[in-house]
């Protein structure tokens, strides 16, 4: 389903001001499921990563409200790494991040690469139902207790891969 053509995606820095309450609202939602769980194995992200060439960050925006948003990086040569890709909780079930995963595809895509890899939580099920709903390939068994994953030798991330077709872009 289209968007409505109210909505608009705006490609940011993921250090703009703007981001603040929406950045905030995804990390107090890491914080309610997993506690300090992922604080132990954090890296800390760089701007850098997620500028263009290599990488890109957006918002989808309506009426100058940050709804959505998702960013990618450079995993390697040929795959972008999918990040932060959330919604605002009140506006869930609405297809808005499937939105975000379909523009930050496009992206990537224009970005000359051939594969799209993501992680998300072990208890995120409705995310991994939505990547999985896109295309992706789970990396790891998701049927059962997706508890196992949090205990060695597992990280707590669950992977998935999608194969693109990078376009050809003149500049």
């Amino acid at each position: 389903m289209p968007l409505e053509s109210s909505y608009a995606f705006r490609l940011v820095s993921p250090a703009d001001e703007a981001l603040a309450e929406i950045m905030k609202g995804l990390m107090e939602e890491y914080a309610s499921l997993y506690g300090d769980y992922f604080s132990r194995h954090a890296v800390p992200e760089q701007t850098e990563w997620y500028l263009p060439p290599q990488g890109g960050f957006i918002v989808l925006e309506k009426a100058g409200q940050i709804l959505a948003m998702g960013g990618f990086k450079r995993y390697d040569a040929q795959t972008a790494e999918f990040k932060r890709i959330w919604v605002r909780s009140d506006l869930r079930q609405q297809g808005l991040a499937g939105e975000i995963l379909s523009e930050l595809e496009r992206l990537a895509a224009k970005a000359g690469y051939s594969q799209i890899y993501l992680t998300t939580g072990f208890r995120q099920r409705g995310a991994t139902r939505l990547y999985l709903r896109h295309g992706f390939h789970a990396l790891h068994d998701l049927s059962g207790d997706l508890e196992r994953y949090s205990l060695p030798p597992y990280d707590g991330r669950l992977g998935f891969r999608k194969a693109i077709d990078p376009l050809e872009v003149n500049s």
